[in-house]
């Protein structure tokens, strides 16, 4: 179902321009200083684009894949000029968000025959994680789905007050309990719940307690296996909240969620505070895991569903070299 077609693509378009601005700019910019004269793609022109990719935070993997494409694509073609650069890196960016998994619409599509649809959501403190919740949660409701949210991460006060602010704001009901429960409780009692109100979606916050706990495995492990007692496929999704704005240190905490757990989408946030917006391309393709949503400003609609190609035509649109 559509569900984010309750926002027009003018508005959406809007947003995804403004919160790519920085990124473009620094980019194209960078790319522009460095074909300065230059006429023909040569190794030089590759060595400076490699180094552009990296220090804009794509990833060296990625970079690496990106050059060797291009490289190809110049033996191949014998000559090409700097002007066909723009047009060669849109198409092989492009190439790669597919390979990643990352169709053309992308976004949560909640099928008729499974619900409740249960979402558990992870990532460190500080990403964004609850307000990305609260935000889906908006846009679910918007959409005529009946929301739940599971308040599990239970080591913090200010976690638990921060969702169940958010459960009032949008008008949802909150599962809680006391500080210092079991969160697996938590999850158990939230999708409970949830099948008893007969609701469509359940949202389930975690713990977002350091990536490089041994613990965390374990926990993340132990709220599955007890999800399943009342939902047997539960979660349906495990969405990884990342800050797009700590470029190196999000692929770090992406590799780390990965290993912990089973993440099958990814939330990219604070995009349009950054010029890091090229790490919405490395971890996607380091990790083979698609994006799902990117958060591109606080109002509510400004947490998008990734779209390969819009994204892609809005960070090359308007740009030159």
């Amino acid at each position: 179902m559509g569900i984010f077609s309750i926002f027009s693509k003018k508005e959406k378009k809007e947003v995804l321009d403004a919160g790519l601005e920085k990124t473009k700019t620094s980019f194209f910019g960078k790319l522009s200083r460095a074909i300065a004269g230059k006429s023909k793609v040569d190794d030089e022109v590759l060595d400076k684009l490699e180094e552009i990719l990296i220090t804009s935070d794509v990833g060296t993997e990625t970079t690496i894949d990106i050059i060797h494409r291009i490289e190809e694509r110049v033996a191949r073609d014998k000559y090409v000029g700097t002007s066909e650069l723009h047009r060669i890196l849109k198409e092989e960016i492009g190439d790669l968000l597919t390979m990643s998994g990352n169709k053309e619409t992308e976004g949560f599509d909640i099928p008729e025959d499974k619900r409740p649809y249960v979402i558990m959501v992870v990532g460190v403190n500080g990403v964004g994680k609850t307000t990305t919740i609260g935000k889906l949660a908006y846009q679910f409701k918007q959409a005529g789905l009946k929301v739940v949210l599971g308040a599990a991460d239970t080591f913090r006060a200010a976690a638990v007050e921060q969702l169940v602010i958010w459960g009032e704001r949008v008008d949802v009901p909150v599962v809680k309990q006391k500080m210092g429960s079991d969160p697996a409780s938590v999850a158990y009692d939230t999708i409970s719940s949830a099948k008893a109100n007969q609701a469509d979606v359940v949202i389930i916050d975690t713990a977002g307690r350091l990536h490089n706990k041994v613990g965390l495995m374990n926990e993340l492990t132990k709220i599955k296996r007890v999800m399943q007692k009342v939902s047997p496929t539960a979660p349906d999704e495990v969405l990884l909240v990342l800050d797009g704005s700590t470029g190196q240190n999000a692929f770090e905490q992406a590799k780390q969620f990965v290993k912990a757990t089973e993440v099958t989408a990814l939330a990219i946030t604070k995009l349009d505070g950054t010029a890091k917006g090229g790490v919405v391309l490395g971890i996607s393709h380091e990790m083979n895991v698609p994006v799902k949503y990117i958060g591109l400003g606080e109002k509510m609609t400004d947490l998008q569903p990734f779209n390969r190609s819009e994204f892609v035509e809005s960070l090359f649109e308007g740009q030159s070299l």
